[in-house]
């Protein structure tokens, strides 16, 4: 088992997290609130969540099941995010910013996924 708060993936993951849910889905419009909102919110939960229950596991092969579900809560919320801007709920500067920590987001997982894929032999 693992101490997920030592995990940088972890630490850029929560960050992501709460910058979304203070920074980004409060300029969503109330109309929102049960559907983009909610499931960008709920995406962006689910990426921290994945990796600390990914944690308590024993063995890589089922941490590793928990990192693909975070990996697809990170597209999840790409797309989120991309149809917010699009609706112009967010300013083209703040999804910028937002894809950018995203696609961070991303690149540690699926850096992770191969170190665990790889039996731990390579540096994540």
């Amino acid at each position: 088992m693992r101490d997920y708060k030592k995990l940088d993936v972890w630490k850029k993951a929560h960050e992501l997290n709460m910058f979304i849910k203070k920074d980004i889905a409060i300029r969503f419009p109330k109309e929102e609130r049960f559907e983009l909102t909610s499931q960008l919110t709920r995406a962006s939960l689910s990426i921290p969540l994945n990796i600390v229950e990914g944690c308590g596991r024993f063995t890589d092969k089922d941490f590793a099941h928990f990192l693909d579900t975070a990996l697809g809560s990170t597209n999840e919320i790409d797309y989120c995010c991309l149809c917010a801007s699009e609706l112009k709920y967010i300013s083209v500067e703040e999804y910028l910013k937002v894809n950018q920590a995203i696609n961070e987001v991303r690149a540690m997982l699926i850096s992770f996924l191969k170190f665990l894929r790889a039996g731990g032999k390579e540096k994540p």
